[in-house]
């Protein structure tokens, strides 16, 4: 550890004890350094200001403070709490662009600063961590804080909210409850105050979005999870159907590694394939997500499931079996 790392180490150590910490204690228990605990404690006396006393009839070195608390000067972190934060704000960044520069900016600063008296490589996160995006939609930055707020917040919110399928823009008033990041895409849970009932939102599809000053109405965690996270992907309900499915020997070694769903069933079968159970309300996501393993996998369960992806895999068939499409015959030049 550093210097730094072992006066901030010997701060937590002391901060809010009401009685005191031994000098054999710091050394035998603590594994401070003989040859330097003396000037760490002097450090923490004359340069930094801190009311460290010794006192004999609590046990050895104390805050002298009325709850034994004291508040270094500046922004204090061990080199790990550092490199947490700094690859934290660089996640952040990724995931949402720009939602957090403006208030971090003074911080960050300051913890480049550090970052390079430590010599731990400021900057490093954004070229040695990569993270790739697939299909991630653009969305309004001042929506996504105004959504934000008023979820960290607890106030309503009125949107105008366009929905694809019917192809039409309206206004409801909601109460978010909590944002979900899934599959690079941002969604709100929230209590339509129209519907009378929890809904998930595309933040994408928000066209506008307006604080309401009337506080959220709170859903409890366990009935969000049960209306909104207990079936397949990011379509909200109860379980209706289970889906079975069985992959090929080939593709179970990566399947069999992997979560679908927090309460699915997996199994190696005897020849060599895997089993898995899933349960879904609704079938469109699961849908997408077969489809993309074509021969190497089979619905085995239920007929309705099964059926739906036969008809996906002859409709996709179909379309080769046409011959070349006019698109193909012109970029060949004969169009």
């Amino acid at each position: 550890m550093s210097k730094l790392d072992e006066l901030y180490r010997l701060h937590r150590l002391l901060d809010g004890r009401r009685t005191g910490l031994s000098r054999a204690a710091l050394i035998g228990e603590h594994g401070f350094a003989r040859s330097t605990l003396a000037r760490y404690i002097a450090e923490l006396r004359y340069k930094l200001g801190a009311p460290l006393v010794h006192d004999p009839e609590r046990g050895g070195y104390r805050y002298d403070t009325a709850d034994g608390h004291h508040a270094l000067p500046g922004l204090w972190f061990s080199s790990e709490e550092l490199l947490a934060l700094i690859t934290l704000k660089h996640l952040l960044a990724n995931l949402e662009p720009g939602l957090l520069d403006e208030p971090l900016r003074p911080l960050q600063a300051r913890i480049d600063k550090l970052l390079q008296a430590h010599r731990l490589g400021a900057g490093q996160a954004v070229r040695r961590i990569r993270l790739l995006s697939m299909a991630a939609r653009r969305k309004n930055p001042r929506h996504f804080q105004a959504v934000a707020h008023a979820v960290l917040q607890r106030h309503r919110l009125k949107i105008d909210y366009y929905n694809r399928e019917r192809g039409e823009t309206g206004s409801r008033i909601v109460s978010p409850q909590r944002l979900a990041h899934y599959r690079d895409n941002w969604y709100l849970d929230a209590w339509c105050h129209e519907k009378k009932g929890l809904r998930i939102f595309a933040l994408e599809c928000i066209r506008a979005a307006e604080s309401v000053a009337k506080p959220a109405k709170d859903i409890p965690e366990t009935q969000l999870d049960r209306e909104l996270a207990a079936s397949y992907g990011i379509f909200a309900g109860r379980p209706v159907a289970t889906a079975v499915l069985r992959f090929t020997p080939k593709r179970a070694r990566w399947v069999a590694e992997e979560t679908w769903h927090p309460k699915q069933e997996g199994r190696w079968l005897d020849d060599g394939r895997y089993e898995l159970r899933i349960p879904y309300s609704d079938d469109r996501e699961l849908l997408m997500d077969i489809l993309k393993y074509g021969p190497e996998v089979e619905v085995v369960a239920p007929e309705s499931l099964r059926k739906a992806v036969k008809t996906q895999h002859e409709l996709a068939a179909s379309q080769y079996r046409r011959g070349k499409t006019t698109g193909s015959e012109n970029e060949n030049g004969r169009g």
